[in-house]
């Protein structure tokens, strides 16, 4: 059984740069399709950043030339580089295959804020 855990979010300020992991404990672990999701207070849990099995990345629009998602499958983590960060970043940042066949992590809040 794969449990998801996020890291590396935080309190920074407007134009700074965080790097969420993602890390799988247990069971088989790829990086093929997966994403990143974020939910911001009294918002639904949107989609963010994928990987595809090819490498190819897809990102929301509001991030574009801002975050980057790679991984390392040998460390069966997940990444995301979050660089320009704006106030309007601000959420719990989750990972998750894009079929979302895993349960939830507990997630990792970003804060933007000056």
């Amino acid at each position: 059984q794969v449990r998801l855990v996020e890291s590396g979010g935080g309190l920074v300020q407007p134009g700074g740069s965080l790097r969420l992991s993602c890390t799988a404990n247990g069971g088989i672990f790829s990086i093929n399709y997966m994403g990143w999701y974020r939910q911001a207070p009294g918002k639904q849990r949107e989609w963010v950043a994928s990987i595809s099995r090819t490498g190819n990345t897809n990102y929301i629009d509001s991030v574009k030339g801002r975050f980057t998602i790679s991984g390392d499958n040998a460390k069966k983590t997940l990444f995301l580089q979050m660089n320009s960060l704006k106030p309007e970043d601000t959420a719990v940042y989750y990972c998750n295959e894009l079929s979302l066949k895993y349960s939830w992590g507990q997630g990792t809040q970003v804060t933007v804020s000056s």
